[in-house]
C-alpha cells in the first residue's frame, strides 16, 4: 500500500481535456496499462472537470459504481468499486464535478478511477477549457513537420563523424516545442534512418 501511495505522490494529475484522454496512446506493460502518452507527456494520473450525464449503482455483495463524464470533446466513464462506491452517492445527473485520479484500461476501453472529487459551479468547466487552450502545445501542418525531421536527420547525419548527437543539443539549436522534437526523432528512429546506441544520444544509419 505504501508503494502505491508513492507512486501516486510522484506522477503528476495533468489537468487534461476527455478527447485528448482517449486519443492517447496506452502504453502497455505485463498486460496492464502503464501510462498513456499525450503531447509528449506520459499521462498516470488526470486532473479532469467534467459534466456527469449518467449514473450507476449496483448494491449487494460486490458494490459497484459509475459515473459518465462529458467536457464537450469527449466522454469517459469513473469506476468504483466497494467503498469507493460512496464517492458518487450524493451526485447527479448534471452536476460539475473535479476529478483526480488514475487512467485505467479494461477490455481496451480507457477509464478512470478517483481519488478526489468535488463538485464544482458549471462555470469552471469553461475556465478550465480556456486554461488547457492556453497551454496547449504548438502544432505544425504536414510541410513544417516533414521539414523539421529533415532537418534532424540532418543534424544527426552531420555529427557521425565526431560520435553522434545529444538529444539535448537538437533541442537546444532548434526552435521548435521540445515535444514536437521528441515526436520527429521517434519517427525517425521508427523509420530506422537514426538510432539510439544509449539514451539521449542518437547516431546516424542512412
Amino acid at each position: 500500500m505504501n508503494l502505491q501511495s508513492n507512486d501516486m505522490k510522484r506522477n503528476i494529475a495533468y489537468k487534461l481535456k476527455i478527447g485528448d484522454i482517449l486519443s492517447g496512446n496506452p502504453i502497455i506493460e505485463n498486460e496492464r496499462i502503464k501510462n498513456i502518452e499525450v503531447n509528449g507527456k506520459k499521462v498516470v494520473r488526470v486532473n479532469a472537470i467534467a459534466n456527469v450525464i449518467e449514473k450507476y449503482i449496483q448494491d449487494g455483495e460486490k458494490k459497484y459504481g459509475s459515473i459518465t463524464l462529458d467536457d464537450g470533446s469527449g466522454q469517459i466513464k469513473a469506476k468504483f468499486f466497494g467503498d469507493e462506491v460512496e464517492k458518487i452517492n450524493d451526485l447527479i445527473q448534471g452536476d460539475t464535478i473535479l476529478l483526480i485520479g488514475l487512467v485505467r484500461m479494461w477490455n481496451k476501453e480507457l477509464y478512470l478511477t478517483a481519488e478526489i472529487i468535488k463538485k464544482k459551479d458549471p462555470s469552471f468547466l469553461l475556465i478550465r477549457k480556456m486554461e488547457i487552450d492556453v497551454d496547449e502545445p504548438k502544432k505544425l501542418d504536414r510541410a513544417s513537420l516533414t521539414n523539421l525531421k529533415d532537418k534532424i536527420n540532418q543534424m544527426v547525419k552531420e555529427a557521425e563523424s565526431s560520435g553522434g548527437l545529444d538529444i539535448e543539443k537538437i533541442i537546444m539549436e532548434l526552435k521548435e516545442p521540445p515535444e514536437i522534437i521528441n515526436q520527429e526523432i521517434k519517427r525517425l528512429l521508427e523509420d530506422g534512418t537514426i538510432y539510439e546506441p544509449r539514451p539521449g544520444k542518437l547516431r546516424y544509419l542512412g
